[in-house]
């Protein structure tokens, strides 16, 4: 006998007998084991093994069907994790590279809070820069906000470096006018030195849960990290 596979277009047409089926199965004995997904849909036999005896191979079977069903779904949700992470880490690649690839500072701000949105796909990327007299005027950009010194630690913490707020009200100080975008948000502090001025990266998402407390933060740090130093390169600060 032939056996017609899911993607034979004669499957389901002189379908085998159960004898057929059954000498299958004898002359393949591995055929279940290469296809364990079957074990959650072929019925378990039930034995008459008298009043008050317990089938146990039933039982041992169910168990198992169980089992690999839930193999399964983790396996899903092992690769769909997988496959996030790799679009993640592939994003904010391309958004330190675009940061480091800037030729002039104000070409560098203009990729930080307009070309960083786009590359992560987020509505608003918004860079905040506590007033010092140790940095220069910054350029009149959209999304660059000068404001008051100690505004990043009262949006941050004075210990936190990173803040991922979901479904929370959104700083207007920290984005402006595009305020009303923002469900959830990412607050990334830059420490352009240990004694000058504090900067705040923002990313507000329109989508409640883009951001929020129980995500990891090491890209985030990476590209905190990456885009302080060069801030100070193109600022001439000391560490």
């Amino acid at each position: 006998m032939t056996y017609k596979g899911d993607d034979d277009p004669s499957a389901g047409i002189n379908m085998p007998s159960a004898r057929e089926v059954r000498d299958f199965l004898q002359e393949n004995p591995g055929f279940l084991v290469d296809n364990p997904d079957l074990a959650e849909i072929i019925a378990t036999p039930h034995r008459d093994n008298g009043k008050g005896v317990v089938d146990m191979q039933s039982f041992m079977v169910e168990r198992l069907q169980k089992e690999v069903r839930g193999l399964r779904d983790d396996h899903g949700e092992l690769i769909a994790a997988s496959r996030s992470n790799m679009i993640s880490q592939a994003r904010i690649h391309a958004a330190v590279l675009a940061i480091m690839e800037a030729t002039t500072f104000e070409h560098m701000i203009e990729v930080v809070t307009t070309d960083l949105g786009n590359m992560l796909e987020v509505e608003v990327a918004s860079l905040c820069v506590e007033h010092d007299r140790q940095i220069p005027a910054l350029p009149q950009l959209v999304g660059v906000h000068v404001v008051t010194p100690g505004m990043v630690d009262e949006v941050l913490g004075p210990d936190r470096d990173i803040v991922l707020r979901a479904k929370a009200d959104a700083e207007h100080l920290v984005f402006g006018e595009a305020v009303g975008l923002v469900r959830s948000a990412a607050f990334l502090r830059l420490p352009l030195n240990a004694f000058g001025p504090m900067a705040l990266l923002a990313f507000g998402s329109g989508e409640e849960d883009r951001f929020h407390p129980g995500q990891g933060t090491e890209l985030l740090s990476f590209l905190a990290r990456t885009l302080t130093h060069t801030m100070r390169q193109w600022l001439n600060l000391p560490r």
